[in-house]
């Protein structure tokens, strides 16, 4: 029974991917890997809230579209904010509960059919979460940022998929930055045009999807922002930072660093900088011996 399912799920796929690539080479003349890659990823990005345009996504995706038609136990292992969550649960819908509220981890157990638990490697009352699942034949979809044991491993799950972090799926980003961006239209109601903030955006992944996701509304709002607003976050930054007698000194980074950055961007060199400032060039330079460990500028040639 299980093979029959499997076996079907994969011709719908084959058929999905079939219908893309067809559209694909009426469109455009290219080899056939990269049409099956495209091909692939468009079924994967269409059908899924799950981004996947890296080959490592689109495995983990082909192994979550497997464990959609199969009734065992799985884990998704990965560091914080590479998707773990959403591709639980685009394998079963099913509530969502913390690992570290054991009582509650039980209790949903118990009382549901299937079950998703976050961060499973917080989880400390194992032997009877095990007794409950077989009780109750729950199948549960886990994820967890740190590795479980192997004894974990065979009492709980018959398939682990690893997500790896997102600097090492490039080509994820892009299509998350779309996705954070569209977000950013409804909430803030703007036009899905506005995409100019975003020419020198840089990515934070320090937190893969967290912090990817918090640098695109940072970059949005940053440059959205009119004098008012930046006078109002300053004030605001200030308050908690003054107080310790020296305070005008020490603070005056906080103007200094970003005009210097800025007119490195507009004038290219100290020179010209320096005239259209209307600062002597000794004293800018001192001024960029002071704040040398903040600036990581280069002068254009």
């Amino acid at each position: 029974m299980l093979l029959v399912a499997a076996q079907l799920l994969v011709v719908v796929a084959v058929e999905q991917v079939a219908a893309v690539v067809t559209h694909i080479l009426m469109v455009m003349k290219t080899s056939a890997a990269e049409v099956m890659d495209i091909a692939m990823a468009e079924v994967a990005v269409d059908h899924t809230n799950f981004i996947a345009r890296s080959r490592a996504s689109l495995e983990a995706l082909k192994s979550a579209n497997l464990l959609k038609s199969l009734n065992i136990n799985a884990l998704i292992l990965g560091e914080h904010g590479v998707g773990k969550a959403t591709l639980a649960s685009h394998i079963i819908q099913a509530p969502i509960v913390c690992g570290e509220s054991a009582h509650e981890v039980l209790k949903m157990a118990e009382s549901n059919p299937k079950l998703i638990v976050k961060n499973f490697d917080k989880f400390g009352q194992y032997h009877l979460l095990k007794e409950v699942l077989a009780k109750h034949g729950t199948r549960m979809i886990a994820t967890a940022s740190s590795p479980v044991s192997d004894a974990l491993m065979d009492d709980f799950f018959s398939l682990k998929i690893t997500l790896t972090p997102l600097k090492e799926r490039p080509e994820d980003i892009e299509p998350l930055v779309d996705k954070f961006f569209t977000e950013i239209c409804k909430v803030f109601n703007i036009e899905n045009t506005q995409r100019r903030f975003l020419k020198d955006f840089s990515p934070d992944l320090s937190q893969n999807g967290y912090s990817l996701r918090r640098s695109v509304y940072t970059t949005y709002l940053a440059s959205s922002f009119g004098e008012q607003e930046i006078l109002a976050l300053m004030q605001n930054y200030l308050k908690k930072k003054i107080g310790k007698g020296n305070d005008y000194r020490d603070l005056l980074y906080l103007f200094d660093v970003p005009l210097i950055k800025a007119g490195y961007e507009a004038f290219g060199s100290q020179l010209a900088m320096a005239e259209k400032f209307g600062l002597n060039r000794n004293t800018l330079r001192k001024k960029i011996g002071e704040y040398a460990s903040r600036l990581d500028v280069k002068e254009k040639k």
